[in-house]
């Protein structure tokens, strides 16, 4: 991992985020809540540019939207 400023800055904001779908999830009983906020808690470490890592992370939480949307 990079120990560049704004990657670990943007890690550890995709993290948070990553974190609170987690919970939320957890808290609701929601599966794909939980897999998404898991995979963006973990992906950020093997990434290190920031705008792949802010791609991913937008992709990521879009496509939660759209099974959200689709009702799973």
């Amino acid at each position: 991992m990079d120990l560049d400023g704004n990657s670990l800055l943007a890690s550890l904001l995709v993290g948070l985020v990553g974190t609170a779908f987690f919970m939320y999830g957890r808290k609701q009983g929601r599966f794909p809540h939980m897999f998404v906020g898991a995979v963006l808690v973990v992906y950020p470490y093997f990434v290190s540019n920031v705008a792949l890592m802010a791609g991913i992370g937008v992709a990521l939480v879009a496509a939660l939207w759209g099974a959200t949307r689709v009702g799973l």
